[in-house]
């Protein structure tokens, strides 16, 4: 094991393969309400902000499908407020996204009410009701 190596000091930035960027980037901010700060037509690019975190929808030309059927190990989660989770909830239903796992945690790094479901290219998300993280 390393001792000493780099020492980051956080995450600028994660990227999500996607298909159709258009399609993607109305999913995320229409329904999601993620906010644009920076598109990139040529290299099919779009930024987008979720608090004061920033992720990248980027076309791929390959399809990423990194879980079998309604697997969900490998996702990205979202925190949303705890008095706007049912609503957030209801809201993903109303819109036809089909919620694939949803739980409440007692224990664990991040307890609360949980909720997952696929993006248009099947890119697992996932909505949470803590905004405490682990320290």
């Amino acid at each position: 094991m390393i001792k000493t190596g780099i020492k980051t000091k956080g995450v600028v930035h994660f990227t999500i393969p996607v298909s159709d960027i258009e399609r993607s980037e109305r999913f995320y901010v229409d329904l999601l309400g993620m906010e644009v700060v920076s598109r990139v037509p040529p290299a099919g690019m779009v930024f987008l902000q979720s608090g004061k975190d920033i992720f990248v929808l980027a076309r791929s030309d390959t399809p990423v499908n990194p879980n079998t059927g309604d697997g969900r190990m490998v996702h990205h989660g979202f925190l949303v407020d705890q008095d706007k989770y049912d609503e957030a909830l209801a809201l993903l239903r109303a819109g036809g996204v089909n919620v694939i796992h949803e739980e409440f945690r007692e224990q664990g790094v991040f307890p609360g009410r949980q909720v997952y479901f696929h993006d248009p290219d099947r890119n697992v998300l996932e909505l949470l009701d803590r905004p405490r993280v682990p320290s």
